[in-house]
């Protein structure tokens, strides 16, 4: 007999999720992690960053409140405190996510690194743990890359930036997707010269139309972006060397260039459990393609023809899928036709569903609607008009969806519904939304889409038909 029913290897988003719905059902559960309940999401991620964003913002708006015709005195930023509010609000949630709790819900929790010993086994210290069911579940941890001299020169990752003993004089940041952005309008708003390096594009994923708006925003609080700019070697200072010959110096460099899966220390081979460099190869289910006994969810997933996707809520809904074949053996797959994803600069970006060029590229027909912010009666009452929202349209239905603006992450949630439940456009711009609110410009980007026929010819001929009768 096994000794246990599932054994959960990480206590990220996703294995957290998985051992508090698989212990409260009455199983024999066993969740296993190294390092640090919560994850990265808690620790070194979501968490402390949006809260280091929460202070930065609070200065940028108090140097803004002239527009208002407030006038203060320059932020004082103290950066003792500033690291206190930070770590304050990783203590507040981390009860959440603790030993504790999940021993209440009836797991048990080994704190150490788990290997497999065969397909059905594990390994944890100097204990063998037999289960019916594994779930892998052992998150990313961010890609240093192997750039000349960067293994020389000290460095932060966001496993590491969060305990920066002073602020930074000169922030240089690798790396421009939405990790690198949201570090640079944090420090920037702390008061940081920040510049940042991008190989691409910044935000190169997300629509170029929405990211040309997000970098004006950036460079009107004096970020510096570099983009198209190929690091060749990393000198002490830290310094930058480009292809282009030019050089770079700052006070400190903070690595932002992608993330990778934590399968060294798994020993899969043992486990019968094939990888990929991307992860966990498993199917649309997540069930490993070698091993039946084992699936995977969150960062460590790499779904066959999907790929990975960091993010805590895709950790959390990739638990719930697993929670449906595993436990309840119940057919499930995954489906990321409505997953959104946010980079919390501010203005926010957010995206759902199809970009207007992935749409073109799919082939699909596609109708662009937009509503920029300066017509939203809210954004004008705040003076705060940079944005836009954009909406990728077929037939009468709603493929992607993307907002550039204060909150975007808070709006987003509609569009995702929309295309999850494939809503009619007609319903979306018949909504009754509050004014006055920023969520109106969604309203009226859709309802754009019925203007040409409302004043078409022919509706102009019915009206001054019908305006004959009595």
């Amino acid at each position: 007999m096994p000794d246990v029913d599932l054994a959960v290897i990480g206590a990220g988003a996703a294995g957290l999720s998985v051992t508090a719905v698989a212990a409260q059902l009455g199983l024999r559960v066993t969740l296993i992690e190294r390092d640090r309940m919560g994850g990265d999401c808690l620790n070194f991620g979501c968490v402390p960053s949006k809260a280091l964003l929460a202070a930065s913002h609070a200065a940028t708006a108090a140097r803004s409140a002239t527009r208002f015709g407030i006038r203060l005195a320059e932020p004082d930023i103290d950066w003792t405190a500033v690291q206190q509010h930070v770590h304050g609000v990783i203590a507040a949630i981390a009860p959440n996510d603790s030993e504790a709790r999940y021993r209440a819900l009836g797991a048990t929790v080994l704190r150490g690194e788990a290997r497999f010993a065969a397909p059905d086994a594990l390994i944890v210290g100097d204990r063998r743990i037999a289960a019916r069911r594994i779930v892998i579940a052992a998150g990313s941890m961010a890609i240093v890359p192997p750039i000349p001299g960067l293994d020389r020169v000290p460095h932060f990752t966001n496993a590491t930036i969060f305990d920066l003993p002073e602020r930074p004089e000169h922030l240089l940041i690798l790396g421009g997707g939405p990790v690198g952005l949201e570090l640079a309008d944090a420090f920037s708003g702390l008061g940081s010269c920040v510049t940042v390096v991008e190989a691409a594009t910044i935000a190169s994923k997300e629509d170029p139309e929405l990211v040309a708006g997000l970098r004006d925003a950036l460079h009107a609080r004096s970020v510096t972006l570099v983009e198209g700019a190929k690091v060749t070697a990393v000198d002490s200072g830290p310094t930058l060397m480009l292809a282009d010959g030019r050089r770079i110096i700052g006070s400190h460099l903070l690595v932002a260039v992608g993330r990778s899966p934590n399968l060294a220390a798994l020993d899969l081979a043992a486990g019968n459990v094939q990888a990929t460099r991307a992860g966990i190869a498993t199917d649309r289910g997540l069930r490993s393609l070698t091993n039946r006994l084992v699936f995977a969810a969150g960062d460590i997933a790499d779904p066959q023809g999907i790929g990975p996707r960091a993010f805590t809520h895709v950790g959390s809904y990739h638990a719930g899928i697993v929670i449906r074949r595993a436990l309840f053996r119940l057919p499930a797959r995954l489906d990321y036709a409505a997953l959104p994803r946010v980079t919390y600069t501010n203005p926010e970006l957010a995206q759902v569903g199809l970009t207007e060029a992935e749409a073109r590229a799919a082939g699909h027909a596609v109708t662009i609607l937009r509503w920029p912010l300066v017509d939203n009666d809210r954004a004008v009452a705040e003076r705060d008009t940079a944005g836009l929202v954009k909406l990728v349209v077929t037939g009468n239905r709603v493929l992607g969806a993307g907002i550039l603006a204060p909150n975007a992450g808070e709006q987003i949630s509609l569009w995702a519904l929309a295309i999850a439940q494939r809503v009619k456009l007609a319903a979306l711009a018949g909504l009754i939304v509050p004014y006055p609110t920023r969520s109106e410009a969604g309203k009226r980007a859709a309802a754009n889409f019925f203007i040409p026929r409302l004043f078409a010819p022919r509706t102009k001929s019915l009206i001054r038909l019908l305006s004959r009768l009595p």
